[in-house]
């Protein structure tokens, strides 16, 4: 079996030379500035790692000619919410001729730069990112490079580029409310992890439905860190365990909330109200109550955001909130005094 060999790059390079990669590529390009002795242990270095370089990229560079391909990064592409933006984005890139290459980093900072490293190093025109909750000042240098950075669904820690995002505060509140206004007062909260900008939004927003109400939050009915379906159902278990159970639920995303109905009877006395909408939710018994929010928009808002950007756009930039809507169905009223 052939044995793959790595091969050698201009950090290697600079290593073996002992001078900044930048030298390197000052000497290999044969800029001015670079004494005749750095020179020589550069060319020493190459010769000695058998180093060459990446004409295609720098010819790319140098001419600033584009690759016509952008990376996407999603939080989970299995979750359905960020498939269907996915497929948003990449029809909006078919359009112009563009591939998307798209990664998950499970909500991880360490994932997230590897996967971002590979599409820079494959020079993306542009990147549409679901930003973790890490820094991500390390975008700077590649952005500097002409690399085009559009947020979306979150927007990135000391990172100044264009953001599309959803009225999450709002659309909690609302939902929460709409359970309020059935009589309910023992509310639960189901949440994925709390570091999340759209959960603590969303954390927010049930707050704010509680105190227009005159309803403190009792910390026994919260539940943060749902990261998955099993997560839902044996916090429902729980929150059904106690002494004083919740007669309904705000859960906050899709995923958490087929949880909590796959740990649900039926019939089940509980009222319950989701973010997100998902397939079939308008079939259950009785049909889920949701607050929807499109990721089609989106995945598209975003994308035109990005060409624009990489057609030339050097303006400030955006911030685009995009509005969701409760859809009332049934399920918020259950075992409601009223309505």
């Amino acid at each position: 079996m052939r044995r793959l060999v790595k091969r050698p790059t201009m950090k290697d390079v600079a290593r073996a030379a002992g001078v900044s990669p930048m030298t390197v590529s000052r000497a290999v390009s044969g800029e001015p500035g670079v004494s005749p002795d750095t020179a020589a242990r550069v060319e020493q270095a190459i010769r000695q790692l058998g180093y060459q370089r990446n004409d295609n990229a720098r010819n790319l560079r140098q001419k600033n000619l584009r690759t016509s391909t952008i990376g996407l990064v999603v939080d989970d592409l299995a979750n359905p919410f960020y498939a269907l933006m996915a497929r948003s984005v990449e029809d909006e890139a078919h359009r112009r001729g563009f591939l998307v290459l798209v990664g998950s980093t499970n909500d991880e900072p360490r994932r997230e730069r590897e996967v971002i490293a590979a599409f820079t190093a494959r020079q993306v025109d542009g990147l549409i990112l679901v930003p973790t909750n890490g820094g991500h000042g390390f975008l700077k240098q590649p952005m500097e490079g002409g690399t085009c950075v559009v947020c979306v669904d979150r927007p990135a820690k000391g990172l100044a580029v264009d953001t599309v995002t959803v009225d999450n505060r709002a659309g909690a509140e609302r939902a929460v409310s709409h359970l309020l206004g059935h009589g309910h007062t023992r509310i639960a909260y189901l949440g994925d992890r709390f570091d999340i900008w759209t959960q603590r939004e969303r954390h927010a927003g049930y707050l704010d439905a509680l105190a227009s109400h005159g309803l403190p939050e009792d910390p026994a009915l919260v539940r943060h860190g749902l990261r998955s379906q099993s997560d839902a159902a044996a916090a429902l278990a729980e929150l059904r365990a106690l002494p004083d159970p919740p007669t309904a639920l705000f859960t906050t995303n899709d995923l958490i909330s087929i949880g909590v109905m796959d740990g649900l009877g039926r019939p089940d006395p509980v009222a319950l109200v989701g973010f997100d909408d998902f397939p079939l939710a308008d079939r259950l018994s009785p049909p889920l109550s949701v607050v929807s929010q499109d990721p089609v928009a989106l995945g598209a808002t975003a994308a035109n955001l990005l060409f624009s950007r990489i057609d030339g756009d050097l303006s400030a930039p955006r911030s685009v909130v995009l509005l969701t809507r409760l859809i009332v169905r049934g399920s918020g009223s259950v075992g409601g005094v009223r309505g």
